[in-house]
């Protein structure tokens, strides 16, 4: 039976909670609040009793499907499990109780924490200096853009381009626009990694700098890195990683010995910070020596025994986050680093590694394999077999889901025909993997034998097949039993 809504359980006059009497006069308020501020309508609230709230979000709370429940193997966002001594510390009074607000004296604990943090996000990226104001990795990237712009605009010239790989991540070109720049496009080769005639045929004085992900989004390490550093380098540009997959080279190698001048840090995908349900995030910038004069104020120094926060950066690009980042998640992925140290930093890089393969050595006979080389954290399929036999990756994503598995993501990166993006993270068992794999097969296997099984799924969800399309552009869902929204 579908789930109500919570207006639907509503009765007229029934309550979850007692109030004591009133001890000022009816009607006192709008002699001491503005009128501007006063309600000239009740508000539209549900009227229900407590026990009625409390399973009714308890029944929405068992349908939803979250990592503490099931397997993610959802590529470019790593959904992966969070440990719960992450929590335990991030919830020490010490750590939640404090205010951004508060003097300097009183916070010197947290202020240490960052600085501490910085240090250890520095010695991993092979750089100088660390901001750690991102609020997520698009921020991340959007302010690595902008101190590339402040690098330019100190030498005298701006430039006027950014190069970006075709295989990239959507917000690159996205953070190369919004900081004033045209973001040019560079071929893959047959491997899947930069086209070196192509890239060198743009490489010009204004160039401002290249994006690159490494490894790439389709999971292959760009090997000619050194050679692409030093080639944009050799025409006053700077490198930027997108570090999205850093999480697969960890303790392996560092972007800063690979020729990278900035890296955005994704929290959430490298360092197990909660993700998902629209944040909190945080991706810290880290920089080589160009860029450290560059960064968003406020820094953390050490000062004697003391940490402070210090603004005397004049070249600074300003603030682009409120305070000092979110540090709740700063706190979880300092647990995470002083938990694992750098031994277990570099295994689990390394476990990250052997589960994308395993997976793939599972799949890669039934499903086409489009870029042959041999992938690090994660890999990416095409569904042209099924797509022959009628069945779209769309379909196959949506039948997932009545095996008990989230979708991975799909359609990307764009240079894949219909694409299956798929990583499965180090924290995942065999088991699980096998048992993931087993459900691709029989999905491959029902594209053969009953198509129309799979172009209908999900049949076992709360909810079955949705107009994607349709619900993108009508938040006001119809509900047929009810008819149409009042506001749609």
């Amino acid at each position: 039976m579908p789930e109500k809504l919570i207006f639907e359980l509503s009765h007229k006059g029934r309550k979850g909670y007692t109030l004591p009497k009133m001890d000022v006069a009816s009607g006192s308020a709008k002699h001491s609040i503005p009128d501007k501020y006063i309600r000239s309508t009740p508000v539209e609230l549900p009227e229900v009793s407590e026990n009625e709230v409390v399973r009714h979000f308890v029944r929405l709370s068992t349908m939803n499907y979250h990592i503490d429940k099931g397997f993610y193997p959802l590529g470019s966002c790593t959904m992966k499990y969070n440990p719960k001594v992450n929590e335990i510390t991030s919830a020490m009074s010490g750590n939640a109780d404090i205010h951004p607000l508060e003097p300097q004296e009183a916070v010197r604990g947290a202020l240490e924490l960052m600085f501490n943090l910085s240090e250890m996000l520095q010695e991993i990226a092979g750089m100088s200096a660390v901001s750690l104001q991102p609020a997520a990795g698009a921020q991340g990237e959007l302010t690595g853009i902008m101190l590339i712009r402040k690098y330019h605009e100190s030498k005298g010239k701006v430039r006027s381009k950014i190069l970006v790989p075709d295989s990239a991540h959507g917000t690159n070109p996205a953070s190369v626009a919004i900081s004033g720049y045209k973001a040019v496009s560079i071929k893959s080769n047959p491997s899947g990694t930069v086209d070196l005639d192509d890239l060198k045929q743009h490489l010009d004085d204004e160039v401002a700098g290249m994006m690159l992900t490494n490894p790439n989004t389709l999971g292959i390490f760009e090997t000619d890195i050194v050679k692409i550093s030093k080639m944009v380098h050799d025409v006053g540009g700077l490198m930027y990683m997108d570090g999205a997959n850093l999480n697969a080279i960890v303790g392996l190698v560092r972007p800063g010995d690979m020729g990278f001048d900035v890296v955005h840090i994704n929290l959430h995908k490298t360092f197990s910070t909660p993700h998902g349900g629209g944040g909190p995030g945080s991706g810290p910038v880290a920089v080589n020596d160009k860029l450290k004069d560059f960064l968003p104020v406020p820094v953390i120094e050490k000062q004697g025994d003391k940490f402070v926060l210090s603004f005397n950066k004049t070249n600074s690009i300003g603030k682009i986050h409120s305070f000092f980042g979110n540090f709740g998640m700063l706190v979880r992925a300092y647990t995470y680093i002083l938990s694992h140290g750098p031994d277990g930093l570099r295994n689990n890089s390394i476990n990250a590694v052997i589960n994308a393969n395993y997976l793939l050595s599972k799949l890669r006979n039934n499903f086409v394999l489009p870029y042959k080389a041999r992938p690090m954290h994660e890999f990416v399929l095409s569904a042209d077999m099924q797509k022959d036999r009628g069945v779209k990756t769309l379909d196959i994503a949506k039948r997932i889901l009545d095996y008990g598995y989230h979708a991975p993501t799909i359609y990307f990166p764009l240079i894949v025909h219909e694409a299956l993006m798929i990583e499965p993270t180090e924290t995942e068992t065999k088991e699980t993997l096998d048992a993931f794999a087993e459900s691709l097969l029989k999905i491959d296997e029902e594209t053969k034998l009953s198509p129309d099984t799979v172009r209908s799924a999900p049949s076992t969800t709360p909810i079955g097949r949705l107009d994607d399309a349709y619900a993108a552009r009508n938040v006001n869902v119809c509900f047929p039993e009810r008819g149409p929204s009042d506001k749609e």
